[in-house]
This record gives C-alpha cells, structure tokens and sequence, in this order.
C-alpha cells in the first residue's frame, strides 16, 4: 500500500510518498481500505514534533478517515468486510489501508459520502464535545467562536445555532466571516481590524459572553476571557495560532469564570460509550439536514504536504480532505 511517511519531525515538504506492507488486523481491530482522510490542524504539529503526544518515528499522519471495511480482528461483530465505514484513528489515516480501533469504527450512513465522514468526526465530534459535555451550552446563551472558518470552528458556529446559543463567529477576513454567516453566525468580529474586548462588549451591551471556544491560543485568548461574563466557561480547545498563551489567572476569579481543557481524542477513547452516543447524535441531525460540513478542497494523496502546508498558511475554510481516488 502506498501511504505518506514522517521519518523526522520536521516541516510538511519533509514527508515522503511511500510503500510499506499492509498492515493485518488484531483483536479489537478493522482493516479500511481508506477512501478519504480529514486534514486537521494538529496534524500540523504532530509532524514537527509540537504535539501534547509525540508518535515513534517513521509514521503516518493522519487521523479522520472515511473507507471501506476491508478485514476484521477477533472480536469485532458491529461491521463486516465490504461495509462503508468512517472512523478516528491516533495516526496512519494519510494511506491506502489503516487499522482503526473498532470502538472507533463506526458505518457510514449511505447519504453520506466519502470526503464528508472524513471531514465529520473530529471537527463536530470534537466541538459537540466541548459545547455540550464540557461547557454545558444553554439555549439563549451568548457564544464566542475565535478561528470560526476552520473546521472545528465553524462546526462550533454550525452547532451553538443548533443548540439555540447566539453565536457570534470571530475570524481574520472578510471572506471568511461570510462564510461563517452562512454556517448560522448571528454576528461577526474581524479580529484583524476590530479590538475584540471592545467589540464583545459593544455587541453584548456591557454583558459580555457566556462560552468562548477558542482552538486559536496566541494573541486573542486572553481579550476574549476579558469578554467574557461573570460564571462564563472558557473552553480551551487548541492553539492554531502557534504559541500558548499565558493567562492571569486573576480573570479566572474577577469573572468567576472556569478554564475548561477540551481533548476530543482523549474523551473518544476513555470514554467510547459516551462518544458513541454524540456520535449518534451528529448522525441524526446530518441525516436530517442540519449539518452540512464545508469541503476547502479534496487533495490527492501525494498533495497530502500540499494540504498540511495549506492548513499552516490558513488559507483553509473549513475541512480539507486527503482523497485516494
């Protein structure tokens, strides 16, 4: 099988095309012959070596995948040999074949198709996470969404509609903020032309908001917690921007407000059951037509350094995907 190899943390044009063995699944485990893969930003850091965690040189990147069942480990009984499948994997999700944990490996709805279930499961299940589970989202609240164009932020956008909040989408061009409005954002905020505590207050009359999802990090985290209203949640989802920011802690207790990590991956398998049931969730309302995820572009597998390169420059709206066809 061909598949894109990291032998050296480094930039995106180090990583090579490669053939490597196909790999045979275990217990617990379910062979895809991979259709598409999502490209996420951390994949950004993973290959420098930037990441919370650090994979065992050589691997393959890559980690929301879209394929079709190819064999099955001992064990495994939900999905079979032939059947569509979509799933989330630590890494190996930029190749022709991926073993996928079966806890983690979940049938395709029909209507579905490839490029979508691979642009679906980290970024909504990663934003349903923080929004529901870990900052308990209320009808009538006042969300902040900061990087609201890329994939996690504007599935957040999509679904704080959904969950009944007033979203307000934060992103750096115009292009971009128009693109969030048409993903349900009740107001925008050009962070690179507008001071984003000040505007936060304008547009909440002096309030301030009751969520910030932030998957930026740098220069605006602590404006926004600045923003935020008393017993405000503050959901720390990434740092897109590259650098961690340093919070005083002091706004913490000013706002009465609570700092709250967000790990998608981590919950996804510590907690499979419960994000099998957010999962489900997601399923019904694609199915129903209230999620539409945005596709940026479908790269081929050898453009895959292509892609990541892109993600770093933030020319990305929305998902790009990795296609093997």
């Amino acid at each position: 099988m061909k598949a894109i190899v990291c032998s050296a943390f480094g930039p995106p044009a180090d990583l090579t095309l490669e053939v490597l063995e196909s790999p045979k699944p275990k217990e617990k485990e379910v062979l895809v012959r991979v259709k598409a893969c999502g490209v996420n930003f951390p994949d950004t850091l993973i290959i420098q070596g930037l990441y919370q965690f650090k994979p065992e040189l050589p691997f393959t990147p890559g980690s929301d995948i879209a394929g079709v069942v190819k064999e099955v480990g001992e064990g495994v009984t939900h999905v079979k040999p032939g059947d569509a499948v979509f799933g989330f994997v630590l890494n190996g999700g930029y190749a022709e074949e991926v073993l996928v944990p079966a806890n983690a490996c979940f049938l395709k709805p029909p209507q579905m198709n490839f490029p979508v279930a691979a642009s679906f499961m980290m970024a909504y299940g990663t934003s349903y996470h923080a929004l529901k589970d870990r900052g308990q989202l209320k009808p009538g609240e006042t969300l902040l969404v900061l990087g609201a164009s890329g994939g996690v932020g504007l599935a957040a956008v999509e679904l704080g509609k959904l969950m009944g909040a007033k979203v307000i989408a934060a992103a750096s061009t115009t292009e971009k903020l128009q693109l969030c409005k048409s993903y349900g954002a009740d107001v925008v905020i050009n962070y690179s032309e507008q001071n984003l505590k000040e505007t936060i207050k304008e547009l909440t009359n002096g309030k301030g908001v009751d969520m910030v999802y932030d998957p930026v990090g740098g220069d605006f985290s602590e404006a926004a917690i600045r923003g935020m209203a008393w017993e405000g949640r503050y959901l720390i989802v990434g740092f897109a921007a590259g650098s961690i920011p340093k919070i005083p802690l002091n706004l913490a207790l000013l706002k009465g407000c609570a700092l709250v990590g967000v790990f998608w991956g981590s919950f996804a398998m510590k907690m499979p059951k419960k994000n099998q049931e957010n999962t489900m969730e997601l399923m019904t309302w694609y199915g129903q037509g209230k999620l539409r995820p945005h596709i940026h572009k479908i790269y081929a597998l050898s453009e895959a350094p292509l892609a990541l390169e892109d993600m770093m420059q933030r020319t990305v709206k929305g998902k790009a995907v990795v296609g093997m066809e």
